[in-house]
């Protein structure tokens, strides 16, 4: 059963114990409000600022386990406080470990800071949860995909367009790191896993993959330099840095350039097409 009261309450705190900077808002010069204001909450959870709103002062429909998910997220909540958020709501706390797609809060303080730069949160299968708007505009929105198709490994085996991204004689490498990577993963959390699921079904629809999984590679590590070929600004080189969690087995991927490299301006200059596409939208 849903506590309205509690509910109501615990997010007006949480709400009011962030600030703009927390969560990579710029403060403004005549900002009263304690905290942040319902409306840049409702933002950050992709909602609308009348629904959330209407969970504050204790009206509306009991929230889904979907739009609690985005409200935990949203609100930078630890494990703890998102078990919290779901019992208030009448809901059972979401299983922990591996699958989770709850991002840490020490994670997304460091994400939110990465507003200009090549970003992206990802599972270990690969499969994108936060990304920058320029991680968006490098290497398009890897978040809108469904099903089996999240897994960016998945999707290098089953969809051609996964692979216009990067020069063609880095596909026979890709296609290595890939199945390598699942195979890890599949026997690390055992045959009933998400990561066993995908590999059965790849190992039933590619003959690419068939031949790849047969070579038992495990432990294939990233090449320090990935390379692009961006239908914008056409070929770049960069490094990749990584920060791992792994309580919850995922992964910041920060990309940058050379300073003064052409790498680094082309970077500069689908920063401001970028820029340029969202203010004509």
């Amino acid at each position: 059963m849903i506590d309205r009261t509690g509910l109501a309450e615990f997010l007006r705190r949480r709400r009011e114990a962030l600030q703009p900077e927390d969560v990579g808002l710029p403060r403004g010069q005549r900002r009263r409000t304690s905290g942040l204001r319902r409306e840049e909450v409702a933002a950050l959870c992709h909602m609308s600022t009348d629904y959330y709103s209407r969970i504050e002062r204790e009206r509306g429909p009991r929230p889904s386990e979907q739009m609690l998910a985005s409200i935990a997220q949203g609100l930078r909540l630890t494990r703890d406080e998102r078990d919290h958020l779901y019992r208030l709501a009448g809901h059972e706390a979401p299983p922990r470990g591996s699958g989770t797609e709850h991002v840490s809060p020490g994670m997304m303080r460091i994400f939110d800071r990465l507003g200009d730069t090549p970003a992206e949160i990802v599972t270990e299968l690969g499969e994108t949860l936060r990304q920058t708007r320029l991680g968006a505009a490098l290497m398009g929105d890897s978040t809108r995909f469904t099903g089996a198709a999240r897994s960016i490994g998945y999707r290098w085996f089953t969809d051609p367009a996964a692979r216009a991204l990067h020069p063609l004689e880095d596909h026979d490498f890709y296609a290595r790191l890939y199945a390598s990577g699942l195979r890890g993963v599949a026997t690390l959390r055992g045959p009933d896993s998400r990561a066993a699921r995908l590999a059965r079904e790849l190992l039933a629809s590619s003959a690419e993959f068939r031949a790849v999984w047969e070579q038992h590679e495990v432990g294939l590590a990233p090449r320090e330099v990935k390379r692009y070929q961006h239908p914008a600004v056409g070929h770049l080189e960069l490094q990749c840095q990584v920060l791992l969690d792994p309580a919850q087995a995922h992964s910041l991927l920060v990309f940058t350039a050379t300073p003064g490299s052409e790498s680094h301006e082309k970077l500069e200059l689908l920063s401001v097409l970028d820029a340029e596409q969202a203010a004509a939208r």
